[in-house]
């Protein structure tokens, strides 16, 4: 015989149980939401490595990746996604294909520029095939080292994917870039509200006084110190996407990421793990300065900063010596034409830095309360 607490009781576990029935489809989970806008090159490196930190937080919530070109093609870079993923234990995160070409800027127009200002250091996808993994097809896909991928990219653009994402979620989707920013700004053209939707924009690019190491890496910035691959591939977009009305924007240039390099002792670390990717890291980490594992910690932990700058940004359009060269100005002594405030890291604790990587790179990892497995 039930008692009247008994009742109670009932009653309450059955109101529960249905007002969780009753919680909407894009209810918040407690946890940040991600889209990932990634030129994942690879196997390993800083690409795929920021990658796998990102996948590795577990206050976050990966919504989807977009793949696009720049260190390498978008469709060769696609497949390295997947495969990841799939060595990572994480099959169920879609891939989406971004752009494969810059607004503006192409190979011809590049050519064109270093026979008046010299060679560029760095190129990505335009860059010699010397080692005979770039190839000049931006459509080519190769067989890959680390073997092909089994599961497949979403159907859904790229572009389409952030822009419903960010209606699906107003004021709760960081838009998270370490490529370049060509398929931001189509978003931005195709949906004028797609950026103020976002909760935030944070993006590795950019060069303002960096320090150079004492790393072939570096060179470059020694005689051109406002110059960096990620906005120089697409300048245009760059410029277009820093003039859109986010509601904050934090920019991780290259001037932070010169003090960092992911050295052979802690890619044996993270290789000697127990995650799913460990041997992956083993066979196919790369000693690199932390380029854009250094923005996925800045964002994950911003307790590793030690000094950032509030200016405004924007980038050289123009087709001159500088052009795709970072511009900025103090707060209010821009030339007035749309240009918005940015939060520029400037130098971070480095040894931190390098143990929450190895920590975060080295935990087990579980997927909704379940320990993921290679595939």
């Amino acid at each position: 015989m039930k008692t009247t607490l008994d009742r109670v009781l009932l009653w309450l576990m059955a109101s529960l149980a249905m007002a969780i029935l009753a919680l909407p489809a894009n209810a918040d989970t407690g946890r940040r939401k991600l889209i990932i806008s990634q030129d994942a090159y690879g196997p390993g490196g800083t690409n795929m490595q920021s990658i796998l930190m990102l996948l590795q937080a577990p206050d976050v919530e990966v919504l989807g990746i977009v793949v696009g070109s720049g260190d390498g093609w978008r469709d060769e870079n696609i497949q390295h996604t997947l495969r990841l993923l799939e060595i990572a234990g994480r099959p169920e995160v879609p891939v989406y294909a971004g752009t494969v070409l810059p607004l503006l800027n192409s190979a011809e127009k590049t050519q064109r520029w270093e026979s008046m200002y010299g060679e560029l250091s760095y190129k990505g996808a335009w860059s010699k095939p010397i080692d005979k993994k770039r190839h000049a097809d931006p459509y080519a896909v190769p067989a890959l080292p680390e073997g092909m991928a089994t599961i497949k990219p979403a159907a859904e653009s790229g572009v389409d994917f952030m822009i419903r994402k960010v209606h699906e979620f107003p004021g709760q989707v960081t838009i998270w870039a370490a490529g370049p920013l060509t398929d931001l700004a189509v978003a931005a053209r195709l949906d004028s509200a797609f950026s103020s939707l976002a909760k935030e924009l944070v993006f590795m690019g950019g060069s303002f006084r960096p320090v150079p190491a004492a790393n072939a890496f570096a060179d470059e910035y020694r005689h051109n110190t406002r110059l960096e691959f990620n906005l120089r591939w697409d300048p245009e977009a760059a410029s277009i996407v820093l003039h859109e009305p986010w509601k904050q924007v934090l920019q991780i240039p290259v001037d932070p990421t010169t003090a960092t390099f992911f050295r052979p002792e802690l890619l044996a670390r993270i290789a000697n793990g127990k995650t799913p990717f460990a041997s992956y890291i083993g066979q196919y980490g790369q000693p690199l300065p932390m380029w854009d594992e250094l923005a996925a910690m800045v964002w994950i932990d911003p307790g590793i900063v030690k000094r950032s700058s509030t200016m405004l940004v924007d980038v050289d359009t123009s087709f001159t010596a500088g052009y795709g060269n970072t511009l900025s100005w103090a707060l209010g002594k821009g030339p007035h034409l749309g240009e918005r405030p940015v939060l520029v890291i400037q130098e971070i604790d480095v040894p931190r830095f390098e143990q929450m990587t190895v920590d975060l790179l080295t935990r087990p990892q579980t997927v909704n309360g379940e320990r993921a497995h290679a595939q």
